[in-house]
């Protein structure tokens, strides 16, 4: 009998509480990543449900298209690797895991903050996406809005974390870098740590091959 995949499910959910909150402020008040809250009244659901609500349509199709592209990949790697059992608990586990991980930060930073709050999938997205890095480093990568360029996902990688890095210590703008910044390197260590103790799959060898061959025309 073939399974739903895990990562279709997670986009199902995803957009019908999206959807329901675009209309509904309370809704948003009840589910957003608001640090005193978590730190004041204990409300620790709040890293998590905070991924299921997007600030408009825009947000969460982009975060949702980048989330299917490269899920549905690194959900068929991780059944491959850890078994089809294992794999999709573990898949799981990155993505739910991940949601919490990469706002961390975010929450030690304000935690006292009462006019800080936060919301949309897009550190447990960037988890799955460097998963996906990490496992295919030589696979292209385009930008939606620079259709032209592609690069290997391994150069894009390294590019991205730099920009991250940067405009989070710049801390300016809307978006959490913060968060995307602690999901990529989350989703890379979740993986070199899943193959090291469940599994026989040399996943930084295997990296370190794909990138040397690349080089070598």
């Amino acid at each position: 009998m073939h399974q739903v995949s895990i990562t279709l499910l997670i986009v199902i959910v995803t957009c019908v509480v999206s959807f329901v909150a675009f209309s509904n402020q309370k809704y948003i008040d009840d589910l957003i990543f608001y640090p005193p809250a978590i730190s004041r009244r204990k409300q620790w659901y709040r890293f998590f449900s905070c991924g299921l609500i997007h600030a408009d349509f825009a947000h969460l199709a982009f975060n949702m298209y980048a989330f299917y592209t490269f899920g549905e990949y690194v959900e068929d790697a991780f059944n491959n690797i850890f078994g089809p059992t294992s794999g999709r608990i573990l898949y799981l586990l990155l993505y739910v895991s991940a949601l919490m991980v990469c706002l961390l930060p975010t929450y030690f930073k304000n935690k006292d903050n009462y006019a800080y709050k936060s919301l949309g999938a897009s550190g447990a997205v960037s988890a799955v996406v460097f998963a996906s890095i990490l496992l295919m480093p030589t696979s292209e990568i385009g930008l939606i809005f620079v259709p032209f360029l592609r690069l290997p996902s391994f150069i894009f990688g390294a590019i991205y974390l730099i920009i991250t890095a940067w405009l989070d210590r710049r801390g300016s703008g809307r978006i959490n870098h913060s968060a995307h910044l602690y999901g990529s390197l989350y989703g890379i260590v979740f993986l070199i740590v899943a193959c090291k103790l469940l599994s026989h799959y040399p996943v930084v060898d295997e990296f370190v091959f794909f990138v040397r061959s690349y080089f070598q025309f």
